[in-house]
């Protein structure tokens, strides 16, 4: 039974908590399997293969699919266990953050070079506005 958590006002937020633990179980024991040479090579010939050998639900294994890292997120998957497959993918974790912002990796260095995201709107969802700039697709 999920508890009413504060953070989910918080604008871009996802809390890896034991909810997220237990909805993400099997995406983020996918993502481990990645440490393998040989699991590598296996997922990048068959994608679609080797996903269906994981117990996840349908929306996780298209998430992976599109590489949509804010999704996965948002069912279960932890980011340091996502990174597994940008690094399958050849990514560093800042490419794989820039895409999560809608930013260029060239936009999100540079912004995190200056301080980060400004705090102004970011606050609390529905101050001045919705916090979050739309992404780019």
């Amino acid at each position: 039974m999920a508890l009413d958590k504060e953070f989910k006002e918080i604008p871009g937020t996802i809390v890896f908590d034991a909810e997220q633990s237990r909805k993400g179980y099997w995406l983020n024991q996918f993502c481990m399997s990645l440490m393998k040479a040989e699991n590598r090579a296996r997922f990048k010939a068959d994608e679609r293969a080797y996903l269906d050998e994981w117990k996840m639900t349908e929306e996780q294994k298209q998430a992976v699919l599109d590489r949509d890292l804010n999704r996965m997120m948002a069912l279960g998957g932890n980011i340091y266990f996502l990174s597994k497959i940008g690094a399958t993918d050849g990514k560093s974790f800042q490419q794989m953050a820039g895409s999560m912002t809608g930013m260029s990796e060239q936009e999100y260095r540079d912004m995190m070079v200056k301080g980060g995201r400004s705090i102004e709107g970011n606050r609390r969802i529905g101050e001045d506005g919705d916090a979050q700039r739309p992404r780019k697709d």
